[in-house]
Order: structure tokens, then C-alpha cells, then sequence
């Protein structure tokens, strides 16, 4: 029985169901290889193996186009994966890929899959080194069957297996030892050979359902993920498609030099000149003072809790207040403190020993602006705070403070964190917003005198700083973040 699933199919009763789909053809919105080995050529090869992926581009086109798309997809492979460290692969494939692959997951196709509640199959023609983390971590499926790599001693060769390109016939017989040749409930397949065709592996299957490009809906929106992406890596933020992949590299010189300029704005000019200059360059810098944020004890100075985002956060803060500030920091790179218009107080990781420090800071009259997250998310969560800031502040100022980017990231896990704020001022319109919120008086005191636990002032200021930027709280740390990203705790960064 062939029809198309989205109309006609129907969800109930299949909770023992047990279905097999493709991964490009059926579940992706759009069925293209070339972004995802540009992703792992950039993040795992560097930007000259990257290049040299994007000036083949044209060749893998035109395969494609003449009906050789099995050889333009090992094509890609070689070029993406030979001479790399497959633990390289895996950690892209972990921590960069899964964002992607989400954003391009078809709504009404995801439904009809997850409606089959018994084993889940998926037959790829993707490399499973790639393919496999997010479909097991966030779609919950038992068996992948996909293309497999030849390795050396824990290098990649860049050519697929003995099985081949797993595609068309080869896929069919792939799930057929995969399943010990039993049958299938459900199958969806692609349409790319014509609206009422579908894939060999199909004929596994009892209910047979063809998805035609048009039928797989928008894409997944975010509350309708079965498991939330809350942590991810990598540089770029659009998908690279050839023509997105050829705009950054044209980019990138220019945007160097502006980063530059950025740089040197911030660094010379004062704060009432550095806000405009900055705006002349593209940047946009948007503040709100919901509270006041002036001095209530002129002997001691105020701490400003932030909302983490970028390394930039600190220096927003001073430009938005007009006044030098110092900057609470942890693992902070040389190249990043060098850089710095604003002081820094380098922390340790010792509870006792930073607590005396932020406190004779505060004590000098300085201002203190601290992240309690101890790292930044790139998504709408805000991490755990840690309530030592509660101990030690005496008026504590909640700060709701989020970055954008169209083209770059300004944080990473596995890259080079020095070069974190020129990559997000290398983007052409990098923008933050900065919202000031009511401020708490003597924080630390009631604390000290048992009035309120510290752990309830975390807890409260998280709560408002995530209700005024529309962010959920978590109770995830930096190191659940770095066992995610780079299977370590993050404490030798």
C-alpha cells in the first residue's frame, strides 16, 4: 500500500507499532549532504579543509544533477574525512550536528514516526559516525543503519566500507540483516523518484508510505522536541549551504578588520563616545533601567548578576552603566584578558578563597559584575547559579543581558576560546539587549544573618532575570555542559 502519510495516516493505535524511515528523504526537510560535511570539515579539519570542500561544490552539483549522487557523496566524504581523528568526528557529531538536523526535522513526518511506539529504524545514507548521536541521543531510535567508514588506527581514510554507500538496494539488504528479515509495521520513504514510488528498504515493511516534499511540513518546532538541545558547539550560525558557506568566506577578511576596529573602539574611546562609535560599525546595543543602578552605600560597590552569554557581557554592562566595572572571571584565555577595556578578578574554584576576593573588591567601592551559570548557553535556558555571589554582595542588581549573531558564535567548547569576542564581532550586525532589574538591598547581610538562605537568592534572582528575557531555568551546571560537548567536566579549560 502506497500513500502519502501526512493526510492519511493515522497516529492512534501504533504503540506497538514498530516503523523503519529514511533519514534524508523522509525526515529532513531538505535531503542535502553538502552542509553537514561543510560542518564537520570546518569544525573538525579547519577552514582550509573546509575551502577546499566548498571549491568542490560545483562537482558534487553536478553529479547530483546527473544522476550520480552516490559518487558525489563519497565525494564529500573523502574530502571532509580522510587523514581526520575519528574521536574529532564523534565530538562534531556531538556536540555541532544535532542543532542542525534538528532545525531541518520535518513537523509532520517526526509525528507519523514518533506516533510507532515499538523499535524504531532509520536507514541513512549518511555516514553513521554523523547520523547516529542525534538520532539515538534525541529521537529516541534503536537501530541505525547507515554508511560506514573505513579507519586506521583512529584515523579516518575517507572511503566508505565493504557494504558501500548505504542506498537504494544496499539498504534493503542492510535492514534486512539488521532486522534478521522480519517485517517491518510501518515504512516512510522519499519521494525523490516521483510521487507514488518508494525506497527498495520499503519492501520490508507492511504499511508503506511515500512523504512527498511538499507533505513534511514546517519544520519541528522547538516544544515539540522529544528531548531539548540545550547545549551545542561550533562557529557558525546558518546552516552552510554552498552559497551561505561561499558569503562567510567572503566575509570573513572584512569582518576581521571591523572586529578590529570594534576592539579599538571599546579600548580608546570613552564610554559616551564608545556607544555611538560602536553603532556607527553595525553594532546595536539596546539597554533598559527597570530599577536604579547608582550607588545606595558609597563605601561599598554594587554586584551586578548577569545572564551569560558572551565573554562580551562584563564590558556591555560597564559601556551600558557609563562607568568601569570589574569583570568576574573563571579559565578566562590570556588573549581575552589582554583584550579586555575593563579589570578582571581571575578566580580559582576555591569557594573560600574567591569569596574573600569578591568581597575586598566590593569593599574598595569597585563594582563587580559576576555570570553565576560559570558558562554561557546559547539557548533560551538559563543554567544553575551558584549562590556564593548571595554570601559576599551587598546590593545585588539582577541583570537580564542577551547576545545575537547572524553569522558567528562568540563561544565554543572545543575551539580556541581566545579568539571567542573576535569572532562575535566579526559579526556584520552583532547585537545585544541589557535590561537592569529592580535592585535587591543587602543581600549579603540578610544572608549573613540567616534571614534568607543564599541558595533561595539564586534561585529567585535566576527566576527574574529568565521571566524578563522569556528564558526556562535548569538546574544544569558548566559541568554538565562541558560532559555533553567534550566529555570532560570542564575544569582543565
Amino acid at each position: 500500500m502506497l500513500s502519502p502519510p501526512t493526510p492519511t495516516f493515522f497516529h492512534g493505535g501504533r504503540e506497538s507499532h514498530t516503523i523503519a524511515s529514511s533519514f534524508e528523504e523522509s525526515l529532513l526537510l531538505s535531503h542535502s549532504h553538502f552542509p553537514y560535511f561543510m560542518l564537520l570539515a570546518l569544525e573538525a579539519g579547519g577552514p582550509l579543509r573546509s575551502l577546499l570542500l566548498l571549491f568542490a561544490s560545483p562537482i558534487v552539483r553536478s553529479l547530483e544533477f546527473l544522476g550520480h549522487g552516490t559518487l558525489a557523496l563519497r565525494l564529500m566524504i573523502f574530502v571532509s574525512m580522510v587523514g581526520l581523528n575519528v574521536a574529532d568526528i564523534k565530538a562534531v557529531a556531538r556536540a555541532t550536528l544535532p542543532r542542525f538536523y534538528y532545525e531541518n526535522l520535518g513537523e509532520r513526518t517526526y509525528r507519523a514516526f514518533s506516533a510507532c511506539g515499538g523499535k524504531r529504524y532509520v536507514v541513512a545514507s549518511t555516514p553513521s559516525i554523523m547520523v547516529e548521536p542525534f538520532l539515538r541521543e534525541y529521537l529516541g531510535v534503536d537501530l541505525v543503519v547507515a554508511t560506514g567508514i573505513r579507519t586506521f588506527r583512529g584515523y579516518c581514510l575517507g572511503l566508505v566500507d565493504s557494504r558501500g554507500v548505504v542506498d537504494g538496494e544496499s539498504g534493503l539488504e542492510a535492514l534486512r540483516l539488521a532486522t534478521d528479515g522480519e517485517m517491518v509495521d510501518v515504512g516512510l520513504g522519499g519521494s525523490g523518484g516521483g510521487a507514488r514510488e518508494h525506497q527498495p528498504f520499503m519492501l520490508l515493511c507492511r504499511e508503506r508510505y511515500v512523504v512527498p516534499s511538499e507533505d513534511k511540513g514546517p519544520p519541528l518546532q522547538r516544544d515539540h522536541r522529544p528531548k531539548p538541545l540545550i547545549f551545542h558547539d561550533g562557529r557558525l550560525v546558518a546552516l552552510p549551504t554552498p552559497s551561505d558557506a561561499m558569503a562567510v568566506f567572503l566575509w570573513a577578511p572584512m569582518g576581521l578588520l571591523l572586529a578590529v576596529v570594534r576592539l579599538l573602539v571599546g579600548r580608546i574611546l570613552p564610554y559616551n563616545m564608545g556607544l555611538m562609535a560602536a553603532a556607527l560599525t553595525g553594532m546595536n546595543i539596546r539597554a533598559r533601567f527597570r530599577g536604579t543602578c547608582h550607588h545606595t552605600c558609597e563605601a561599598r560597590g554594587t554586584m551586578y548578576v548577569c545572564a551569560h552569554r558572551t565573554l562580551m557581557d562584563p564590558v556591555i554592562v560597564s559601556a551600558t552603566l557609563q562607568r568601569r566595572v570589574t569583570a568576574v572571571t573563571y579559565s578566562l584565555s590570556r588573549v581575552s584578558e589582554a583584550l579586555s577595556p575593563i579589570l578582571t578578578v581571575r578566580l580559582t574554584r576555591d569557594r573560600l578563597l574567591d569569596g574573600e576576593r569578591m568581597k575586598r573588591t566590593l569593599a574598595r567601592g569597585q563594582d563587580l559584575v559576576v555570570c553565576p551559570e560559570g558558562t554561557t548557553c546559547r539557548e533560551p535556558y538559563l543554567l544553575r547559579f551558584s549562590p556564593l555571589f548571595a554570601e559576599v554582595a551587598g546590593d545585588v542588581v539582577p541583570v537580564a543581558i542577551d547576545a545575537r549573531g547572524s553569522m558567528f558564535y562568540g563561544t565554543t567548547v572545543r575551539g580556541h576560546k581566545g579568539l571567542d569576542s573576535i569572532f562575535f564581532l566579526m559579526n556584520p550586525w552583532p547585537s545585544y539587549t541589557v535590561e537592569f532589574l529592580d535592585r535587591l538591598v543587602d543581600v549579603g547581610g540578610r544572608v549573613e544573618r540567616g534571614e534568607v538562605p543564599s541558595c533561595e537568592v539564586a534561585n529567585r534572582v535566576q527566576g527574574e532575570i529568565g521571566r524578563a528575557l522569556g528564558f526556562a531555568g535548569m538546574n544544569l551546571t558548566r559541568r554538565d555542559k562541558y560532559r555533553v560537548l567534550a566529555g570532560n567536566d570542564g575544569c582543565a579549560s
